[in-house]
């Protein structure tokens, strides 16, 4: 499944829940031996690796209500349960569970965290 998105700003992608945008890493063209390989062969691969770019808040924790306290009308902020994956992560995912979508005539991947089956951290990497 494919979406088209118009907006020309990637700031503006807001990621909900356990989601998590990835760019997917360019596949290689060559094998080890130097042949070359057909396009679309890497896309039928069941794993596939990209690059962590934006990251969903996580998992929502129900709020406990005290129905005691009738009084007390202020509004609680949601609470989440983080998710592992950080931005500038590399991730390797679970190609059936992705959904493609297509932004500023880039290809981007969401995926949901049970769907990523590592990630390689380099902490130096944004430094």
């Amino acid at each position: 499944m494919s979406v088209l998105l118009d907006e020309k700003d990637l700031q503006k992608l807001i990621v909900i829940g356990d989601r998590i945008l990835i760019k997917p890493k360019t596949p290689q063209s060559r094998t080890k031996s130097g042949l070359f390989l057909p396009p679309g062969v890497n896309e039928n691969e069941k794993v596939q690796i990209g690059y962590v770019l934006k990251v969903g808040p996580g998992y929502p924790i129900p709020q406990v209500q005290d129905t005691d306290e009738h009084w007390k009308n202020k509004p609680e902020e949601p609470k989440y349960v983080p998710l592992q994956p950080r931005e500038g992560d590399q991730a390797v995912y679970l190609q059936n569970s992705a959904i493609e979508i297509e932004f500023n005539k880039e290809k981007y991947i969401v995926v949901s965290q049970s769907a990523i089956l590592l990630l390689l951290r380099d902490e130096g990497l944004f430094e």
